[in-house]
């Protein structure tokens, strides 16, 4: 089995209460679908880990590339997305990736990028 990193992208104007779904109700749905998405993650054995992610407003940047690190505020690239969220997964190929990156993207009504890790790690 190899792994898989897949991330969710979101515009970075989203509303700080119901992100960029329309409503609160739209919002509990694809939080619900989401949910009912990792169970069967879970089940079927492709779960390693998940997780959402805070407004990249709230993002550290930290260089310590030279002396004392310096960290400063924000995302490190201004972009009209943002990281919204990850699965870290477990397929035996990068079609069954594929395959559980567009259930991923129904569940969560947004964008999934799929890459494989390299093995150095």
């Amino acid at each position: 089995m190899s792994q898989f990193l897949m991330t969710v992208h979101g515009p970075a104007d989203l509303d700080p209460t119901i992100g960029s779904y329309g409503s609160q109700a739209d919002w509990d749905e694809a939080f619900a679908a989401t949910e009912r998405y990792n169970e069967q993650l879970r089940a079927d054995g492709h779960w390693v880990f998940a997780g959402g992610l805070e407004s990249a407003s709230n993002a550290r940047v930290v260089d310590g590339q030279e002396g004392a690190p310096v960290v400063t505020d924000g995302p490190y690239l201004e972009s009209k997305e943002y990281l919204a969220g990850f699965w870290i997964i477990e397929a035996a190929d990068l079609d069954t990736a594929l395959g559980l990156a567009a259930e991923a993207s129904a569940a969560c009504r947004g964008k999934v990028e799929v890459r494989a890790f390299d093995g150095l790690g």
